[in-house]
């Protein structure tokens, strides 16, 4: 494998504070002075607009949001409007990158491995970004690249509540669905148990040898179907 890729599960968090992590990782990569990174967490509940987001996407303004305890972020992500909460893994590699196109096709055979081996047969689409299951969206990926170091990624939805996306256009797509883990098998996993699997899965796919705090999970978990 290749160079070690610092591994850490961040738990809940804010979305606000862990993209400027994200921003201080790659400055300190950039200028040599820190190591690229991977986090795995979850958000607490917001709705995030990418660069190329329509506001015609969001269904509700900001005042409903708040009053459901959803926090709206215009983010430096590509892509549209999403919605992250809890139930819902999201990795941000903050990685040295040869192509933005060749960044996101090894993301998405990350996920495809992991909720293929739980008996989920989903395929990445390039044209409406996404790991999707027939016609709904299981994981939405949107990246921001700097002098080739990536922030952002992907979120994958595990056991995400539905509510969540009734209120945006999610990415932009009208007509299409959203689908999550347990919807597709009638229940899902511990979130941490998917993210050490997902850990592995994306340091194998980017050719990293896993360190940090799930290094031990990463080095030696392949999905097999059965989760912790």
């Amino acid at each position: 494998m290749g160079a070690p890729l610092d591994c850490r599960w961040l738990g809940r968090v804010g979305y606000r504070p862990t993209w400027q992590r994200q921003e201080a990782v790659r400055a300190a990569v950039l200028d040599g002075s820190g190591a690229e990174a991977l986090f795995l967490l979850e958000h607490q509940p917001v709705v995030t607009l990418g660069r190329a987001a329509d506001p015609a996407n969001l269904l509700v303004d900001e005042a409903a949001l708040s009053a459901r305890g959803i926090e709206l972020c215009r983010t430096s992500r590509g892509g549209d409007v999403t919605f992250h909460g809890p139930g819902q893994l999201v990795a941000y590699p903050v990685v040295r990158v040869g192509g933005v196109r060749a960044h996101v096709e090894a993301m998405a055979r990350a996920v495809i491995e992991v909720v293929g081996a739980l008996g989920i047969d989903a395929s990445f689409h390039r044209e409406r970004v996404g790991v999707w299951v027939g016609d709904s969206k299981l994981c939405a990926f949107g990246i921001h690249v700097h002098r080739r170091v990536a922030i952002h990624g992907l979120a994958l939805n595990v056991d995400t509540p539905a509510d969540g996306f009734s209120l945006i256009v999610p990415c932009g797509l009208r007509g299409l669905g959203v689908t999550s883990i347990a919807e597709q098998l009638g229940g899902a996993p511990p979130v941490f148990a998917v993210a050490r699997l997902l850990a592995a899965a994306l340091c194998r796919q980017l050719g990293r040898s896993p360190a940090g705090d799930l290094a031990d999970a990463a080095a030696t978990d392949r999905p097999t179907g059965a989760l912790p």
